[in-house]
């Protein structure tokens, strides 16, 4: 397995620049969604003063055509800044700026699904949704294997590796840990992580959050990963199924719930939600990864803890359905329910505003 060159660069020397006063000069990195609508883009620039709210951050703009979201004779396009974090590479008093993309007629670019999940989280806000993602990722060498894996053959069987704790069980706990510890100093509402089934495997949870603070904090948690595992030289891949065979796959479970959901006998209202889900099974499949569930089909077998890609099902603790009532929530008669079905490189954009727009604004087209 092979790690990329620029890992191997003396970090040490790199600190000594990083310890250099800025005389009130500030950096921000803005950051933005690719044409992909899975691929991530930055590029900083000085601010005068430390930029106290999202809007004393400038509009910006950068070369479409070099992010498969323009044509070179029509090319620049608008970065328009949403949420302000603090940067965990350069420091305080830098930030980390997300921002939506408009074209040349100041229209959102296709792969800004922010802005009609925003119109969406607008209509909806008197219900208080609350959402929490767990983002399964896969780590590899440059050369796409997975990292730790043997050179030429395979570890052991699933089994010992969830949770796993030794040095022949858990594969880049570094790059975990350094990620955690990054995203609380961000201000991303990381709640958790944990070792996966397969190895080299991992996820991390964040939530919960209302509306679209949702896609807000994974995406920038998206973006610290990618930038960590590049100092360690390493790639996170979100590909659902990253190894064919007996190993399982990555998926981004969305924890959903709305205020009568969270209140005595609200579990009434998680069943209606789940049966206007049940009626919509091909919609949430199109929107739940970015290939309209030409992903998620190589994931959803129906093993490896998943549901069939073809069947909606739902259940009390039951990890191979398409929707899973926790056991607590149905002992309390309250909570949330948990949407097992996006695809580890779904946008959240997409997952949270279909969650809303079928359990809450009640829309039923497919």
């Amino acid at each position: 397995m092979s790690v990329a060159v620029s890992s191997k660069l003396n970090k040490t020397v790199r600190e000594q620049y990083l310890k250099l006063p800025q005389d009130g000069k500030v950096q921000v990195t803005y950051v933005w969604i690719d044409g992909t609508g899975e691929g991530l883009r930055c590029k900083t620039k000085t601010l005068d003063s430390e930029p106290r709210t999202i809007k004393d951050i400038p509009e910006w703009n950068f070369d479409g055509s070099s992010t498969f979201q323009a044509e070179g004779s029509n090319s620049d396009m608008f970065l328009i800044p949403v949420r302000m974090f603090r940067d965990p590479f350069l420091l305080d008093p830098n930030k980390l700026i997300l921002c939506e993309v408009l074209k040349y007629n100041r229209k959102p670019a296709e792969s800004n699904l922010r802005h009609t999940c925003n119109e969406a989280m607008d209509k909806a806000k008197d219900a208080h949704p609350w959402f929490g993602l767990e983002q399964e990722y896969t780590l590899l060498g440059i050369d796409r294997h997975p990292y730790g894996w043997p050179q030429n053959g395979f570890p052991g069987p699933q089994g010992p590796y969830y949770c796993g704790v030794g040095a022949d069980k858990v594969y880049g706990r570094d790059i975990v840990e350094a990620h955690y510890k990054a995203c609380l100093y961000a201000g991303v509402k990381i709640s958790g992580t944990n070792a996966e089934v397969m190895p080299s495997q991992w996820e991390y949870q964040v939530g919960p959050c209302e509306g679209i603070e949702m896609g807000d904090h994974l995406w920038i948690a998206r973006y610290i990963l990618h930038r960590i595992c590049e100092d360690f030289g390493v790639v996170a891949t979100f590909d659902p199924k990253p190894i064919t065979g007996n190993w399982n796959g990555a998926g981004c479970h969305a924890n959903f719930s709305t205020e009568a959901m969270r209140k005595k006998g609200g579990l009434q209202y998680i069943e209606e939600a789940i049966e206007k889900l049940s009626k919509r099974h091909a919609y949430h499949i199109r929107v739940y990864d970015p290939k309209g569930g030409l992903d998620n089909s190589r994931r959803l077998t129906g093993q490896h803890e998943t549901s069939n890609i073809h069947d909606f099902s739902a259940g009390v603790a039951n990890r191979g359905a398409s929707i899973r009532i926790p056991r607590q929530v149905g002992q309390d008669h309250c909570g949330y329910f948990e949407d097992r079905r996006p695809a580890a490189n779904c946008d959240p954009y997409a997952v949270t505003e279909a969650l809303i727009r079928t359990c809450v604004l009640n829309e039923t087209e497919n």
